[in-house]
């Protein structure tokens, strides 16, 4: 319970409306998309300006009370989860877009504008921002900028880091510093690649700076149909190591198709084993060109369907059909684990004939979605909650899923971040030296370890304790899940 003086001071801050406290109000932000994890916060603020986040945090700093600053919510690490007993900074009022630079290609917005309307405010001059999850419609900058989000045409243009220039943030403290900056390469430390990434632990952007990229002069899509994954894996690598890339390289397995053609009926062939969605964009000639060598490949590998979407109808509806995949998986299961790892493209094939084990082996349906270009990996556990037991069947076969992308030299997570739903797997990755390396950064910005506290890392590091001293996760001394 906080303090009524408290409570009157954020009041007088930001407005009394702006302040939620009810019951009712409060579920919302109880979680984002990763409804597993749920914490009931004290109270919510919706600051509509830097003044008002900076004047809101140093009074969180000077009560020490944690605070978690929030988007859209549409993230899937649990990386907006609530502390109890402390604030969650709603920053989805902060929806301007304040300046745009066509000139320089460059626009300035608050971080609770929504993704897809930046390209939408520059559309009409031939621009458009490059980075486009899934979500791409409901989830905002600021989250982006949070955890380094990606989308279809990562492979080709980057992510949320490669398009952010600088930004104005507020510190854990409530000072305001600006980074980055116009230019392509500032002098200095690379602070907004630090920022970026950070999953909201080192303090709140309030406006960023962001590059925006000309529209192509020719884009197109192709479908691909093959009989299994691994044709569809091998055809990646015959694209890439031929020198090609694409603006974005998708792959859908059979599950995913059923589940997507049901949903969104964008003519997926639902007799094939796994579907790739092929981008390429540039010059016309060179299109042309990389088109004619897109199709051959295909065609060696024993594609059983080839289709160009001739119209931006077409185009359109292919990418409806993929980017609905996460909401689809409701037409066949009533709940699911969306998991978030990454190998090397090679291991493709390897890794999805180990998941098809895997699911034998606990006896649940696993639906593959993913940018196969990076490979990043979106494999869905699909599980049944009435069925004692399934929810933590579902948890520990995601747990093999990563701990097999990590064995072939990939990541834990490509783009969803780590939040609370992996830190437990950081020690996969990283010795308990890079972890206490890693800390030395949030304790020199958050020494008092305010600013959405306790993620990412699998313990409460606290500032100043002894580096390199594992602590278990919650759900590793429950026996949840185990230490790799």
């Amino acid at each position: 319970m906080l303090e009524a003086k408290f409570v009157a001071e954020l009041r007088t801050i930001v407005g009394a409306d702006q302040v939620l406290e009810k019951h009712e109000q409060l579920r919302t932000y109880e979680s984002d998309a990763l409804t597993s994890f749920r914490v009931q916060p004290a109270l919510v603020v919706l600051p509509v300006s830097t003044e008002q986040v900076q004047a809101v945090v140093r009074l969180c700093h000077r009560a020490h009370i944690p605070f978690v600053p929030r988007g859209s919510g549409t993230g899937l690490s649990g990386g907006a989860l609530p502390v109890e007993g402390g604030v969650v900074i709603s920053l989805a009022r902060m929806n301007r877009i304040l300046d745009v630079d066509l000139l320089n290609q460059r626009v300035v917005v608050q971080p609770g504008v929504i993704n897809l309307g930046v390209t939408q405010r520059v559309a009409a001059h031939g621009y458009y921002y490059a980075p486009d999850p899934s979500s791409q419609q409901i989830c905002s900058i600021g989250g982006n900028v949070a955890e380094n989000s990606g989308g279809a045409h990562c492979l080709k243009y980057g992510f949320t880091v490669n398009h952010v220039l600088g930004m104005k943030l507020v510190l854990p403290d409530g000072e305001l510093v600006e980074v980055g900056g116009p230019a392509l390469d500032t002098p200095g430390y690379d602070l907004p690649g630090i920022i970026v990434g950070s999953e909201g632990t080192l303090g709140i952007a309030t406006e960023i700076m962001l590059r925006i990229v000309r529209r192509a002069e020719t884009v197109k899509t192709v479908l691909a149909a093959f009989a299994h994954t691994d044709a569809a894996g091998e055809t990646v690598s015959g694209i890439i190591s031929a020198g090609i890339i694409p603006a974005a390289v998708e792959m859908m397995d059979k599950l995913s198709i059923a589940a997507c053609e049901a949903s969104v009926h964008a003519g997926f062939p639902l007799d094939a084993g796994a579907i790739l969605l092929i981008e390429l964009d540039g010059p016309n000639a060179e299109v042309t060109r990389q088109l004619a060598q897109v199709e051959a490949i295909c065609q060696n590998a024993g594609a059983t369907e080839y289709r160009l979407a001739r119209t931006d109808t077409e185009r359109a509806l292919m990418w409806k059909g993929r980017k609905a995949a996460f909401a689809a998986m409701g037409r066949i299961s009533p709940n699911y684990i969306v998991q978030d790892g990454v190998l090397p493209r090679t291991a493709l094939p390897e890794v999805l004939r180990e998941i098809e084990e895997l699911s034998t082996k606990f006896g649940l349906r696993v639906a593959n979605v993913f940018h196969a270009g990076d490979g990043n990996l979106h494999p869905l556990v699909l599980y049944d909650e009435r069925i004692e037991g399934a929810e933590q069947q579902a948890e520990t076969l995601a747990g093999e899923i990563l701990r097999s992308c990590v064995a072939h030299g990939g990541s834990i997570t490509g783009e969803h971040g780590v939040g609370m739903d992996k830190k437990g797997y950081m020690p996969a990755m990283f010795t308990d030296a890079d972890m206490a390396t890693h800390q030395l950064i949030r304790c020199a910005i958050d020494p008092q370890n305010l600013c959405n506290p306790n993620k990412v890392y699998p313990t409460p590091r606290l500032c100043g304790e002894v580096p390199g001293r594992y602590h278990p996760h919650p759900l590793e001394a429950a026996g949840i899940i185990e230490r790799f």
